[in-house]
């Protein structure tokens, strides 16, 4: 090929290429971004420019799609670009995009320590194993992924400790004109994923028994030998929050609920973003350390006894 060869044939070959070196459930997403909304509407250009692309990025916005999900859409286009670059088949143009301002605050969902306290007293008086994984999770903080693909194995009694290192997901693959889902176990989101979390004494005392006579190979939500995916665990765990009288939210909300309950518990950040398996620290101050009030008037007073 030559240069001013249209994006959809650079495309092509980068996802070839692309196929080799990244997990699979990482290629299923560039993918899925890649025919969902860069090939309709970047596919016939032979030259992508910086207007084109804040264009698409504009649109893209208007609909609804968040900035992350936009974000996530540029770092696949700019990959497709240097690797039609690198190889002579298009022209690399520098593109700096202009997002507008984020006015609005996202506020992390949270259960209240009542409503914390009133889930995990249910799902110890009304054992199933869906229960017990939410009761892992409230004191754990394992994403919904990564207590789906967790067997008993992976609960370390000895050591009393959960070995988080492989997570389950559903993954959506677009080849050409067929399209179809895949149920995966894989490894966990990132390197700092792989980890162990030391578990409650209530933890403990409530997996011991059940360690003595379970399978290890098991999968602990169902343990059985095949696992139950996390749409499905959502949908349980939505009903059961409906049964409870528990304000709405998301699966997610347990592993924030957790992450919080460190921090008001005065654990070191470090180790509170160890024990998520967060990338970074930032990670974790940006999500969970911001100051109430009383906080904040304890440190004007403070700065303010240094003029007196």
């Amino acid at each position: 090929m030559e240069k001013n060869t249209t994006f959809s044939a650079v495309a092509a070959l980068w996802k070839a290429d692309k196929k080799q070196y990244v997990k699979k459930s990482t290629y299923a997403a560039y993918c899925l971004l890649m025919q969902s909304h860069l090939l309709p509407e970047l596919g016939d250009k032979a030259d992508v420019l910086e207007e084109d692309v804040q264009d698409l990025v504009n649109r893209k916005l208007s609909v609804g799609l968040s900035q992350k999900t936009v974000r996530d859409i540029l770092v696949v286009l700019k990959m497709i670009l240097r690797y039609g670059a690198k190889h002579g088949l298009m022209e690399y143009h520098q593109i700096d995009i202009v997002f507008p301002t984020e006015r609005e605050k996202h506020d992390i969902e949270v259960l209240t320590l009542t409503n914390q306290r009133q889930l995990m007293t249910y799902v110890k008086e009304h054992f199933t194993f869906l229960n017990l994984g939410i009761y892992i999770c409230l004191n754990a903080g394992l994403r919904i992924g990564e207590v789906c693909a967790l067997q008993w194995d992976d609960i370390d009694i000895a050591s009393g400790v959960i070995r988080v290192n492989k997570t389950l997901q559903r993954i959506y693959l677009v080849d050409g004109e067929e399209k179809y889902t895949e149920l995966i176990v894989d490894k966990p989101k990132t390197k700092n994923s792989i980890r162990e979390v030391p578990m409650t004494r209530d933890l403990l005392a409530l997996v011991r028994p059940l360690k003595k006579i379970v399978r290890g190979d098991f999968y602990v939500l169902t343990n059985a030998a095949t696992p139950t995916e996390p749409r499905t665990y959502r949908c349980y765990f939505n009903k059961l929050q409906q049964q409870l009288s528990l304000p709405k939210m998301r699966f997610h909300g347990l592993r924030h609920s957790f992450a919080t309950r460190c921090i008001e518990s005065k654990c070191d950040y470090k180790t509170v973003s160890v024990l998520l398996g967060h990338s970074n620290i930032g990670t974790t101050l940006n999500l969970y350390v911001h100051p109430n009030l009383e906080q904040k008037r304890k440190c004007i007073d403070a700065m303010g006894k240094l003029f007196k």
